[in-house]
């Protein structure tokens, strides 16, 4: 059964990783990476984890109070028994959990992802193959350029304004269709004399 792919807003949000090695850091990292409050409990904690401030650092033992209140968990220790009771915990609680190289023990799993802005490419094989998910996400990285990321956000920036005077999806579908090859062609943003030429001929249509 393949995993069905959801995206989850971070932004701020408390997160928890058990586990204080390279497997925990690279973790650590994709989480920060979307904007979620990193906390990391383990006895012992590479100090490329401390780097990565402002994440918060408990070397400690894990204990059972520390999933209370998480958005989400990962197991990122090198004891297989204790992620498991990581895991069980997580699921008890209805925390999504993910145990690094124990699928079975995982409510979601990490995709391998390219970002740029808030354009957001992920791929998953269930688990299965880590070198087909790193296939996949070499071929998009030539699409995935900060320009493309750069055009989302334009785009984005007039919705407002284009559902206020476009009057039907589908010519609001049409607007935003030849702006974003428009933006494509140039390699840039559309001046805003530009978009308003195009606004201007879908508010016309009706």
């Amino acid at each position: 059964m393949s995993y069905f792919p959801l995206f989850m807003e971070l932004k701020d949000r408390d997160c928890l990783v058990v586990g204080g090695g390279r497997v925990a850091w690279r973790k650590v990292k994709v989480l920060m990476d979307f904007g979620a409050q990193v906390s990391v409990v383990a006895p012992e904690i590479i100090s490329e984890i401390g780097e990565l401030l402002p994440v918060q650092l408990l070397e400690r033992e894990f204990l059972e109070a520390d999933v209370q209140g998480r958005t989400l968990v990962v197991a990122a220790t090198d004891d297989e028994v204790l992620n498991r009771r990581i895991s069980g915990l997580c699921q008890e609680h209805g925390i999504p959990v993910n145990v690094v190289d124990q699928t079975q023990d995982c409510s979601f799993i990490f995709p391998a992802y390219v970002k740029q802005g808030e354009v957001v490419a992920a791929f998953s094989s269930g688990g299965q193959s880590p070198v087909m998910t790193q296939y996949l996400k070499a071929q998009i990285k030539p699409v995935m350029t900060k320009e493309l990321g750069e055009l989302a956000a334009c785009l984005g920036s007039i919705r407002d304004v284009v559902h206020s005077s476009v009057r039907t999806e589908e010519a609001r579908k049409h607007l935003y269709e030849e702006l974003l090859q428009l933006g494509l062609q140039k390699g840039e943003n559309p001046e805003t004399e530009e978009i308003w030429n195009v606004m201007k001929k879908y508010m016309e249509q009706e």
